[in-house]
């Protein structure tokens, strides 16, 4: 009887593990791919066997055929025509009688120019099953539900045009990169927790399974290709790819194309970019990371691009140290695309930049890898979580890299002035608002990357830049591979910390709520000094205070916030740290005493080094004497 009770116990046991587990699913791809550079076109047979991890019993899939955006009419160009602020790197701008006139790029695109992705042949377990395509989402209906835990082999043909370079991929970029390969190939949509995600490509962010890929593409052979991945046969290819000792296959002088064969394990994307006149450089970084490097030969940017590797490789070693370490052994950097963007184990960045911009644009999109890519937010409905935390852990180590001349008191003031500016703009929306339905571009940017920056070092603010710094590497350590969600982070600072942060997710991601803090008025009763303060803002926050005298000592007076349920300790050693009875958000207003006199204070100011995000830092300092 004790055995059995012993075995029904580590049964349920079992059960509630395997229900705080997170299913995640899975997916491999193989593709063989034959490139017609000279045409910008391509046609492949791909290979998907989707494993079905969720409880669910799955009756249809989508798909992503992301190159059909760049097309005349299509939604992302009828949004560019019709949003107020359209991305300038997407329009052509021009003036017509003093009126500045901004035209979508695809618009007048014409059938060679612009971008597609089709599909044929298309089965399931070798039955025929058709996709219903609506723009750059193919809807397949299973010809056998997939059960859970099961697993499916889909086959297809596609082919493909790239289109001119408007957005992120394209052809012939501004720098003349030939081919900058995004989103290019039939990309399986995300099923999760909360259902499917097929949102249609406008022009913003992106979700996705993680798998396994084994990518063949054949191309001229006087091309030079980097991107995802480990090449599989560098002793066929050479061009700088090669191992110590491996000896070169020689290949027919009549042979005009070469296959390069690339496995890529456990990511979610699969991207590369191709040219005749790459430069490639490789280094060896923390960790026996190879750090691969592609870019023009051109003599303007070599010498930078030169510059630029070692501090790669020491951007590598902050962020293993800062977040954790890096998984893979493989990280390129590269020329193409339109700017920056981040992608599996690589980036396309542009190449034609001053040294600190170069070394910049880098940091922020390798620092992409450990949040967008092993962490893996859905970032179409979170992109505040990965393009504010991948901007505050680059400007991070940009800022121990690079340091500026003048020492800051807050690195992240940029990031401050921006949020308070959309905050004060009436233009401002939720966090929780999907990456495409913003009303405006300028109010995406500034939501995503300011307000995602501030979400992080005011956290710090709130719970300890200790606390802070322990809950990035713990929620990294837990979460990578699950696209962990906004709920995930804040219980892992709630387990570091021990506060409870509720109101502050709340407050801060989920509403427009500001925080505005004022001092009303100073008196003196009975040698104390009377701090009268007022809450003008609906967020509430614990308060730091700083109280200088005219003696030159210096005090804080903390007052907690009893939605957390905890006190943060002494973030300031040197100076006295005086708790105070909490404040109530109920209560606008709060009396704070202090035991001295008022001809013996100086000033008192909240916050003075400016990491609460209060909209009106007018009111939050008074001068006594």
């Amino acid at each position: 009887m004790k055995k059995l009770f012993l075995f029904f116990a580590l049964f349920l046991t079992t059960l509630g593990t395997q229900a705080q587990q997170r299913w995640q699913q899975h997916i491999d791809y193989e593709m063989d791919v034959m490139v017609d550079a000279q045409n910008f076109t391509y046609k492949g047979q791909q290979k998907m066997v989707y494993t079905n991890h969720s409880p669910d019993t799955l009756r249809k899939v989508f798909i992503h055929l992301y190159y059909n955006a760049f097309q005349p009419n299509s939604e992302m160009d009828i949004r560019l025509q019709t949003i107020a602020d359209p991305d300038e790197r997407m329009v052509k701008t021009f003036k017509v009688a003093e009126k500045t006139i901004k035209e979508s790029k695809i618009k007048d695109l014409k059938p060679t120019e612009i971008g597609f992705l089709k599909l044929s042949n298309i089965s399931q377990d070798g039955l025929p099953v058709v996709a219903n395509v609506h723009e750059t989402i193919a809807e397949i209906t299973l010809a056998t539900p997939l059960l859970p835990q099961q697993k499916t082999t889909f086959q297809l043909n596609f082919e493909g045009q790239v289109p001119v370079m408007i957005r992120r991929a394209g052809r012939n970029s501004a720098e003349g990169v030939a081919l900058s390969m995004a989103q290019w190939y039939p990309k399986m949509a995300e099923y999760d927790f909360e259902g499917w995600h097929p949102d249609p490509y406008i022009g913003r962010e992106f979700h996705g399974v993680w798998g396994n890929f084994d990518v063949k593409i054949t191309i001229g052979k006087e091309y030079m290709l980097g991107g995802t991945g480990y090449l599989q046969n560098k002793n066929e290819i050479g061009k700088g790819y090669q191992d110590e000792g491996i000896i070169l296959k020689k290949l027919p002088k009549k042979q005009k194309t070469l296959t390069w064969h690339f496995i890529a394990p456990q990511v979610h994307d699969f991207t590369w970019a191709a040219d005749k006149d790459f430069i490639h450089d490789k280094i060896i970084g923390e960790n026996g990371v190879e750090l691969h490097f592609l870019y023009k030969n051109n003599p303007e940017i070599i010498e930078k691009w030169k510059a630029l590797q070692p501090k790669t490789a020491q951007l590598l070693s902050y962020f293993n140290t800062h977040i954790g370490t890096y998984p893979y052994k493989q990280y390129s950097i590269i020329q193409g695309g339109d700017g920056g963007m981040e992608y599996a184990m690589c980036t396309l960045i542009t190449g034609k930049r001053s040294l600190p911009s170069l070394v910049g644009v880098t940091a922020h999109e390798m620092a992409h890898s450990w949040f967008q890519h092993v962490l893996a937010f859905n970032e179409s409905k979170h992109s505040w979580m990965d393009e504010g935390f991948t901007s505050y852990i680059s400007d991070a180590a940009m800022y121990e890299l690079m340091p500026p001349k003048e020492k800051l008191v807050n690195i992240f003031e940029d990031s401050y002035k921006g949020y308070i500016k959309l905050a004060k703009s009436g233009k401002e929306q939720s966090l929780t608002t999907h990456s495409d339905r913003y009303t405006y571009n300028n109010a995406y940017g500034n939501a995503a990357y300011s307000k995602g920056t501030v979400f992080l070092s005011q956290l710090g603010y709130v719970i300890g830049n200790e606390n802070l710094s322990k809950t990035l590497k713990r929620f990294y350590k837990e979460f990578k591979f699950k696209h962990p969600n906004p709920n995930d982070f804040k219980r892992t600072a709630e387990k570091v910390s021990g506060a409870v942060l509720d109101w502050y997710l709340i407050d801060f991601a989920q509403t427009t709520n500001t925080i505005d803090y004022a001092i009303q008025a100073v008196t003196e009763t009975e040698n104390q000094t009377q701090v009268s303060l007022k809450r003008i803002g609906l967020m509430p926050m614990p308060l730091d205070i700083l109280v200088k005298y005219t003696n030159g000592t210096q005090a804080y007076y903390h007052i907690p916030n009893p939605l957390m349920r905890w006190v943060k300790p002494n973030p300031y050693p040197a100076l006295a740290w005086n708790i105070q009875k909490g404040w109530d958000w109920g209560k606008p207003t709060y009396e704070l005493l202090i035991p001295s006199p008022k001809t013996t204070i100086q000033s008192i100011t909240i916050d003075p080094q400016g990491f609460m995000a209060d909209v009106n830092k007018e009111n939050n300092e008074v001068l006594l004497n």
